[in-house]
């Protein structure tokens, strides 16, 4: 089994690049991954990521051979990577090259993350790697994707999927999504918040959320639920309650809930409850060891809840969470 990288060695990402791959995918990964990240200066525990892109070729046309992407490295950069990416392929049920399958196997089997993004999941079913696992794709395609591989189970309603060391996404801005978690996972709550800010988009949207919703035209005098969502992110330590932030927008419990499903695809309540793990992942990495305070300054309570959450977030108690992304914590 290749060596993974080490707590001080960069953690190693590659994206394979194959005929036809999607260059929005492509960038996303470039982006989060494959860029300095100076907004973080101060704030990382651990290196940013050493990133490469892989193929089965050293040009490669990219979808609908709109330009070729030429200088990529071989296969063997996806083989020892700690994390190997998928992105999109235009046409999915063409399987993907031999080698590009293998290279997938191999990697994972050597202890790798394997990430598809949109139609990526394809290549990952093809390779074997989804059987008996939990993932998701474009809407559009999920269908196909089960047809094809009845032994992947296919939740056609969320935006991503984590299943621990396999993870897939949804349609394009679904891999953002994803690539968040990821960097959530690896550096911790607050570089993710950063790293959002930088590219202007949503800190943190669950991976239940649905990735198909429904917009229909609102009536006149409608607003967003922007607000709303400000006035509740500055009360987060209050006893807030649907109720509370129904009043606020002046609509009854049940029209709040339908917009909150309209407009971010997920309910109040859920979202209030993420919103409060995320700050309280935040302070637990800027340092506060009291529990209680973690969690009445967060609105999740008390301090057996705080275990709770953030142990279903992220598989770790709030000591061991705070021990991996603060490098000074006792």
């Amino acid at each position: 089994m290749t060596q993974r990288s080490s707590r001080d060695a960069p953690h190693r990402v590659a994206v394979i690049v194959d005929e036809g791959a999607n260059p929005f995918e492509t960038g996303v990964a470039v982006e989060l991954f494959g860029l300095r990240r100076p907004e973080l200066a101060g704030l990382l525990t651990r290196p940013w990521y050493a990133f490469s892109l892989c193929g089965p070729r050293r040009a490669v046309r990219m979808r609908d051979g709109f330009f070729t992407m030429s200088g990529v490295e071989g296969l063997d950069a996806a083989v020892t990577a700690d994390t190997v990416i998928l992105p999109s392929r235009p046409d999915p049920v063409t399987e993907a090259q031999p080698e590009v399958l293998a290279a997938v196997r191999a990697a994972h089997e050597n202890g790798a993350r394997v990430v598809g993004f949109c139609t990526g999941a394809f290549v990952l079913a093809a390779a074997g790697v989804l059987d008996g696992r939990r993932a998701t794709t474009h809407w559009m395609w999920t269908d196909r994707l089960a047809a094809h591989y009845p032994a992947v189970t296919v939740d056609p309603d969320v935006l991503f999927v984590d299943a621990g060391d396999v993870f897939t996404a949804a349609g394009s801005a679904a891999a953002l999504d994803l690539g968040l978690h990821l960097i959530r996972r690896d550096h911790g709550a607050e570089a993710a918040a950063v790293v959002a800010r930088r590219l202007v988009f949503a800190a943190h949207r669950d991976g239940g959320q649905r990735q198909f919703v429904e917009r229909p035209l609102p009536d006149v005098g409608d607003t967003s639920l922007a607000p709303l969502i400000a006035w509740a992110q500055a009360r987060l330590d209050q006893p807030l309650t649907v109720a509370d932030l129904a009043a606020r927008a002046a609509m009854s419990p049940a029209t709040l809930h339908r917009r909150f499903r309209a407009e971010l695809g997920t309910t109040p309540l859920a979202w209030l409850t993420e919103e409060r793990v995320d700050l309280a992942c935040r302070l637990l990495e800027r340092g506060e060891r009291r529990m209680d305070v973690v969690a009445h300054a967060s609105g999740l309570g008390t301090a057996a809840n705080l275990r709770t959450r953030v142990r279903r977030r992220t598989g770790l108690s709030p000591t061991a969470y705070q021990r991996r992304f603060r490098g000074d914590a006792g």
